[in-house]
């Protein structure tokens, strides 16, 4: 058994997910009984085409499931057909106030809008950025952001906080409610982990729409990462989130990894090798930390969700074992036991184990793709 089959045996870990309805982000499903996704941001020039289109491979490589880019200009929604052709993910159009931007976006093919009507301007400008929308099968992301919330709801409640930032979610929700469109998720983001998660937590009793998760300008990829697990992690543990972005001032291939590590240490979804490892001590009979460091880079490219459990020594090593895929425990005499589907299997020494554990890593990998392709197919 594999740590994959815990969640039915031990209900403890089991997390039941909001309702919400499902919307499409091109040809992604958002909502619903529909996977949790996880998304990034270009931040090359959009009008840079070729630099952007460069970003947005690394991004897919990482695993995005969407990919947002920022059009804050005639030049970015100019150059956006050139990069939705050639991107294998949907793509996003970030849109503040120029309503102009966000029609030439749907028509350049974005996937998304992400907007708030109420700061496109006068009522007939919103009509026409929905119909845009509407005529080119284009949805929306309403993102409301504690930093710019409007001056009326800073004057209603003195600063920003999660009942302002609900209210401006669902004034901008009804916009788009009231001219029929309903293809629309929405995100309330604030850099503030309390404000994030009780902002969250209020609107998600509010609405049925799917939500967008994200701790805003959470800081550099350690703080950020600390952050965002803290706050995004206790919102998807209570079952809201339908798709989610790591926002770090780091490359944007870290807010993918962090993402998707965040989401498999929730079992939420799975994607590449989950390697449980120990934090070393005297007792290991091997380098546990660089053994780890090298696997981490040696196995990057697999994608197939598996279980690898690294282990110094046999207090907690052949109990770890147990519950993953492939393991390896120390020993004495510079070798260490290797376990397959969680049992005692042949012995490794340490010096060949790395190599060792990448081939028996990518054999079960293909073997797993292997049998993925054959059931499809039945």
């Amino acid at each position: 058994m594999t740590g994959h089959d815990h969640t039915h045996l031990r209900p403890w870990r089991a997390i039941t997910r909001r309702p919400s309805r499902k919307i499409r982000v091109g040809n992604v499903e958002v909502g619903g009984d529909a996977p949790i996704t996880v998304q990034s941001m270009t931040n090359t020039l959009t009008a840079d085409a070729n630099a952007t289109i460069g970003q947005i491979r690394q991004l897919e490589e990482a695993g995005a499931d969407i990919v947002r880019v920022s059009c804050p200009d005639v030049e970015s929604t100019a150059a956006l057909s050139t990069i939705v052709r050639a991107s294998k993910v949907p793509i996003v159009a970030d849109i503040h106030f120029h309503y102009k931007r966000g029609i030439e976006a749907a028509k350049a093919g974005a996937a998304c809008l992400r907007i708030n009507p109420g700061n496109i301007g006068r009522p007939d400008r919103v009509r026409e950025v929905i119909q845009a929308a509407r005529d080119h099968g284009c949805s929306m992301r309403i993102g409301v952001n504690a930093g710019s919330l409007e001056p009326h709801l800073l004057e209603k409640y003195g600063e920003p906080c999660p009942e302002a930032m609900v209210e401006s979610a669902l004034d901008h929700a009804r916009i788009l409610q009231d001219h029929d469109f309903h293809e629309f998720k929405i995100s309330v983001k604030a850099s503030d982990i309390f404000m994030t998660v009780a902002a969250y937590q209020l609107l998600s009793e509010q609405i049925d729409c799917p939500l967008h998760v994200g701790v805003t300008e959470a800081g550099g990829l350690r703080s950020g990462t600390i952050k965002s697990s803290i706050g995004m992690g206790n919102l998807l543990w209570a079952g809201i989130g339908d798709t989610i972005r790591v926002s770090l001032a780091a490359d944007p291939v870290e807010e993918i990894k962090v993402g998707f590590d965040m989401l498999k240490s929730l079992g939420l979804r799975h994607r590449g090798i989950n390697i449980i490892a120990c934090p070393s001590c005297a007792r290991q009979g091997f380098n546990v930390i660089k053994t780890v460091e090298t696997l981490e880079a040696r196995l990057a490219h697999i994608a197939t969700p598996m279980s690898l459990s690294i282990i110094g020594c046999v207090v907690n090593g052949p109990g770890e074992a147990l519950m993953t895929d492939i393991g390896f425990t120390g020993g004495g005499k510079g070798a260490g036991m290797v376990y397959v589907a969680g049992k005692p299997d042949h012995k490794m020494d340490n010096e060949q184990m790395v190599e060792h554990i990448v081939q028996l890593v990518e054999a079960k990998a293909a073997e797993l793709d292997a049998a993925s392709i054959l059931k499809a197919a039945e």
